[in-house]
């Protein structure tokens, strides 16, 4: 598929990203090679909402400045990592919008966040030339799986609208148990991670929504909610007539999925 085509002209894919490690940013591997073709692949947006798992607050917040800052939320990385800018523009008609679109729960328009590496470290990849419009919205860490679902559904006319919605976060995302070298994943980690997969191909989204149901497995590979929620966003907005694809996939380090899924476009 050549840039600028899709399926239907009138929706936007939407993309979940599992994102890694900030140094993803500054590497070449399989993930940001993957993600380099998808952004090659998708239609142009006219703008971006991505949910970042490292946006978890009390109640919903939407960046509505005009220019959006470049965060550096993590410490212990080499100082290049610090250095990264990612200075696209922000959107407050489209924050707007989405305040509009997830009426009646409330949405504060937020001056103060920005792009964080949940958001940059993947559109460093996308769209190198930052040049698309980048708005955010936060994770209500205080609401249930299925708050989120609904929640992403009420986006759902913002894909005819030009609006690349993503998600960005880790099907898999357990810090304290990662091993630290390259290796194969946990034996749980493998599984939740193929649990997931097989909801997403299915269109099974009630699992996806009561991961606890998968026990053990699901306790460890979500041991919080921030890295997984993003998910449930991207989920939601498939349409019964859509096709969800898989851009790549993998665990590294054990405990840290990297499930990248598609909705709305298939690939090649």
């Amino acid at each position: 598929m050549k840039a600028g085509e899709s399926r239907d002209s009138s929706r936007m894919p939407s993309v979940f990203f599992g994102h890694g490690s900030p140094m993803n940013t500054l590497e070449r591997n399989r993930y940001t090679e993957a993600w380099r073709r998808l952004g090659a692949s998708l239609p142009k947006p006219n703008a971006i909402l991505c949910i970042s798992a490292h946006w978890f607050t009390r109640g919903i917040a939407v960046t509505a400045m005009g220019e959006p800052k470049t965060i550096h939320d993590f410490y212990g990385f080499p100082q290049a990592l610090f250095e990264v800018q990612y200075m696209a523009p922000g959107d407050p008609q489209l924050a707007s919008r989405v305040r509009k679109l997830l009426a009646p729960t409330e949405v504060s328009m937020d001056q103060s966040w920005g792009l964080d590496h949940g958001t940059w470290s993947v559109l460093k990849h996308l769209y190198p030339d930052a040049d698309i419009p980048v708005v955010q919205l936060s994770i209500d860490g205080t609401q249930p799986n299925e708050f989120h679902y609904q929640l992403g559904k009420q986006l759902a006319p913002l894909r005819g609208e030009g609006v690349l919605i993503a998600g960005s976060g880790n099907v898999v995302h357990n810090l304290r148990l990662m091993n630290g070298v390259e290796g194969a994943a946990f034996d749980w980690a493998a599984r939740f991670n193929d649990t997931v997969r097989r909801a997403l191909a299915s269109r099974d989204h009630r699992t996806l929504i009561e991961i606890e149901k998968i026990g053990e497995d699901a306790r460890l590979s979500v041991p919080t909610p921030e890295h997984y929620l993003p998910l449930l966003y991207i989920a939601a907005l498939q349409r019964e007539d859509e096709e969800l694809s898989f851009a790549v996939d993998g665990v590294e380090m054990g405990s840290i999925g990297m499930l990248t899924a598609v909705v709305g476009m298939p690939l090649g």
